[in-house]
């Protein structure tokens, strides 16, 4: 069975999720089979692996650090927000249901034999297994019933590194505080303490590393990690790349940004160009006159269009589309482009909405979701964008709707099922409008060279202008960056010592 380590944070955001990502690098880099792990995440960025089962996009990226191919196992629980107070469940890969934050958390503890058998699955596999906690393990008020922090810790029998956020400020009274809130036997799982995102001279916190592993009960300070740009995906809102609202590239692509934006991550292969700037607009001023308008995916398509509408942000899109701009939806952009939109059975929000009208098709939501993996090809598209034809497309679909389009011969793309062998059209395209349902779509070299060079060519200028590079090489690139700058700053002699030692004579 494989060693394990746990990274909890003081707070969300802390960096938990990049430092399971590096350490999951340097584990691997040094010989040892390793895989990330997360019970229960929350989460609009997901992912579907290739038996047609969701889980978070977090743990794709940490994986992909890994060196190993993603498994639904390392984060069998996925909470998808619905709105303020509930979350669509899913266990395993495969939708629970929808529940309030009440009743979940009545009834998050049956979920336990769920975790146990994905995580001694995994463990099995591997030598070593990274674990991210979630939050803050010193939520008093959830500690009771906790399965992602200290409970999980000592499921697993798992050694914690605390880490602290520096840059926030106060990190001395985060990582002390959440000490001191916690249980005796959770303390004696904490073996270490990291300081996260330090800029500056690190001499000047030594006296206060001192008074804090003395005033912790002799837990030490295993490294001081400072603020590290490494250009990884992102989790949901509190991605910094959503708050870009600044024109730099000669290239200008505006995202909207929704309310219950998802998958946003369908764009990073896009702002990886370097004349190529991608915007996340929320209001008409700052729209202004973008190469291309993007409406991604969405937890709620309805909640979300009625929100465009009410920002007066679909006045300005249907201005736009009108003078030519073109306009590409994804998933749930993709639902808001066409006539109607119905929900029968209050998947989302009941009723019948009317939908942007920029496509000709209609949209009615099933309880059922679909979730496949796809490839294949764009058809024969027109318009602006008619240089994507014959482009390969592989990627995934995670929608609850289903899609009719009232005219014949415009799909945009021909895939193959994943799940089911079955052949099958996709999403379509009216003069410069288009849509699809496939999450991934731009993650193709061919799609982004093609797709950039229409926009390039109506500006005058030349695909090889912009800088493009070989995303993937870049990507595994970060991945040791983040692995280097770690080692560095990380004493991982004592890490592998904590690694080591586990949690005998503690728990």
């Amino acid at each position: 069975m494989a060693k394990s380590l746990m990274i909890q944070g003081t707070m969300s955001n802390a960096g938990k999720s990049l430092l399971t990502a590096g350490l999951c690098r340097i584990f691997h880099q040094d010989g040892y089979r390793v895989a990330p792990f997360k019970s229960q995440n929350m989460a609009l960025n997901s992912f579907i692996t290739r038996e047609g089962l969701e889980m978070g996009r977090a743990q794709v990226m940490q994986a992909e650090a890994a060196c190993c191919e993603p498994s639904v196992r390392m984060n069998p629980i996925l909470l998808k927000p619905t709105n303020d107070v509930g979350s669509q469940v899913i266990v395993n890969g495969e939708v629970r249901g929808n529940m309030s934050a009440r009743d979940y958390f009545r009834y998050k503890k049956q979920l336990i034999p769920d975790i146990l058998a994905a995580y001694d699955s995994l463990a099995r596999e591997n030598d070593i297994i990274v674990i991210e906690g979630a939050g803050s393990p010193a939520e008093i008020n959830l500690k009771a019933d906790d399965i992602v922090n200290m409970g999980m810790a000592k499921m697993a029998k798992a050694p914690v590194l605390l880490v602290g956020d520096i840059d926030r400020g106060g990190v001395f009274a985060q990582l002390l505080g959440t000490i001191l809130l916690l249980e005796e036997d959770e303390k004696r799982l904490v073996r270490g303490m990291i300081i996260n995102k330090f800029r500056g001279d690190k001499t000047i916190l030594d006296p206060g590393i001192v008074m804090l592993e003395e005033r912790s009960g002799g837990i030490p300070v295993v490294g001081v990690a400072p603020y590290m740009h490494i250009d990884v995906e992102d989790e949901d809102s509190l991605s910094e790349r959503l708050e870009n609202r600044t024109m730099q590239g000669q290239i200008d692509i505006a995202v909207l940004r929704l309310p219950r934006i998802a998958n946003f991550t369908d764009f990073n292969r896009l702002e990886s160009v370097e004349d190529v700037t991608v915007r996340y607009v929320q209001r008409v001023s700052e729209l202004r006159n973008p190469d291309l308008i993007l409406l991604p995916g969405t937890k709620n398509t309805m909640k979300d269009l009625l929100w465009l509408r009410q920002s007066g942000l679909e006045a300005a899109v249907l201005k736009a589309a009108r003078a030519g701009t073109p306009v590409f939806g994804i998933c749930g952009g993709y639902q808001m482009l066409g006539e109607t939109l119905a929900d029968p059975e209050g998947v989302e929000e009941g009723g019948t909405l009317r939908g942007l009208g920029l496509l000709p098709m209609d949209t009615v939501f099933a309880g059922e979701k679909t979730r496949t993996r796809v490839e294949g090809r764009v058809a024969a598209p027109g318009g602006p964008l008619a240089g994507l034809s014959g482009c390969p497309v592989e990627g995934y679909e995670i929608h609850m709707g289903v899609s009719t389009w009232r005219e014949t011969g415009q799909a945009l793309n021909t895939l193959t099922d994943g799940v089911t062998g079955i052949s099958k059209e996709d999403g379509g395209w009216s003069g410069n409008v288009y849509g699809t349902y496939v999450h991934g779509f731009f993650d193709t070299p061919e799609i982004v060279r093609a797709l950039l060079g229409s926009l390039a060519s109506r500006k005058g200028m030349k695909v090889e202008e912009l800088g493009m590079m070989d995303y993937e090489a870049y990507k595994q690139q970060q991945y040791d960056i983040l692995a280097d700058e770690l080692r560095k700053h990380l004493d991982m002699e004592k890490i592998y010592e904590i690694v080591n030692a586990g949690t005998e004579g503690f728990l």
